[in-house]
């Protein structure tokens, strides 16, 4: 790229986003990668970024930090990462994050990266009923003002179409790594039902779930009464409930009330690369809608899905063959993910195409 005016040739994506919207972004970084024929930085945080995203094809060095909401005069982590950032080059930047978010545009402004070096996406405004994943990729066509009018070197030998759905690579070693933990449990060949039902927003520490604010709780009875009837209705199955291991007590109420011997509780267990591998291994997952779910949409892998407060014509989990069945229900006209029965997730169950 002999004519591109800026010092890094390479592109720079900024997003401080949830596991998710990390997810659904994976088709813009593959864009990228595609038109600029360069590795794709990324600029993030949070520790489950770097399994997740690292081993991807296409992605390059990721410049992370613990957290956005740490003061920069008093944490030298995000110190040396504008200290890296200034090492690289300003580059070509694309800001996924919305405007009121001003960490990391201030951070790559203190490293040296000129206001004209970044596409913004707020130049990118959502189009009515569009999903997020599509207006990311048409956010991939638009360039920073400082490249207009550069050719790209990925578009030499036409346009480059951007992926409908996100694709994750799962390495050899996690499925070992699998394999192995599924042996110790005594799940080997056994089929596996996986259930979600923690989210970031339901486990806030210190925080009880069933508060006001938590718009993705959804009552401990009705969990265990989906999980009872998920049992019955697959007798040769194991069912895990899985999550993070800040969501395990939660999980240990639901299977008190529930009371079904083949139900577990593994959130203790699952880091980010054995909880990927599962996904190609399992039979189907009921889930609110999480991080975790659009994850699984990746390996078009079966699920029901259910909303709260968010449209799933905007956020429902992609999948190459469609193979989820989104849930909203509504308590006073409101969408609420508490107007949702357990018998329709139930009777959904029974609709979904599950894998054997």
């Amino acid at each position: 790229m002999t004519n591109l005016r800026l010092p890094c040739p390479r592109p720079l994506v900024a997003h401080f986003g949830h596991f998710g919207d990390m997810v659904m972004l994976l088709p813009f970084m593959r864009t990228l990668n595609e038109r600029f024929q360069q590795p794709v930085d990324l600029l993030t945080a949070g520790g489950w970024t770097r399994p997740l995203l690292g081993s991807q094809p296409g992605t390059g060095t990721i410049y992370w930090m613990r957290s956005r909401n740490d003061p920069y005069w008093i944490t030298p982590e995000q110190w040396r990462l504008v200290d890296a950032l200034r090492r690289r080059g300003a580059g070509p930047v694309w800001m996924c994050d919305k405007a009121e978010h001003t960490k990391g545009r201030w951070l790559l402004a203190r490293a040296g990266f000129p206001p004209d070096s970044v596409a913004d996406q707020a130049d990118c405004p959502r189009a009515a009923h569009e999903h997020t994943v599509d207006r990311w990729r048409r956010f991939a066509q638009l360039l920073p003002p400082a490249l207009e009018g550069v050719q790209l070197p990925g578009e030499t030998a036409g346009s480059i179409v951007p992926p409908r759905v996100p694709s994750i690579t799962v390495l050899p070693e996690w499925r070992t790594d699998l394999h192995r933990w599924l042996a110790a449990g005594g799940l080997a060949g056994r089929p596996l039902v996986l259930v979600q039902v923690g989210s970031k927003s339901t486990t806030r520490r210190g925080r009880p779930y069933q508060r006001r604010s938590n718009r993705k709780y959804w009552p401990i009875e009705h969990w265990a009464q989906v999980i009872a009837g998920v049992a019955a209705l697959e007798p040769d199955a194991e069912l895990l409930l899985m999550g993070v291991p800040v969501e395990a007590p939660l999980n240990d109420e639901i299977l008190e009330q529930a009371r079904e011997p083949r139900a577990r509780n593994v959130a203790r267990e699952l880091p980010m690369t054995r909880l990927l591998a599962l996904f190609e291994h399992a039979r189907g997952m009921i889930t609110v809608d999480t991080g975790p779910a659009h994850a699984a949409a990746a390996f078009d892998y079966p699920q029901v899905v259910i909303f709260g407060m968010e449209d799933p014509i905007e956020y429902e989990p992609r999948s190459p063959s469609g193979t989820v069945i989104a849930l909203v229900g509504a308590v006073d006209g409101a969408r609420s993910m508490l107007g949702v029965r357990p018998e329709a997730v139930l009777e959904a169950w029974q609709r979904l195409p599950r894998r054997r």
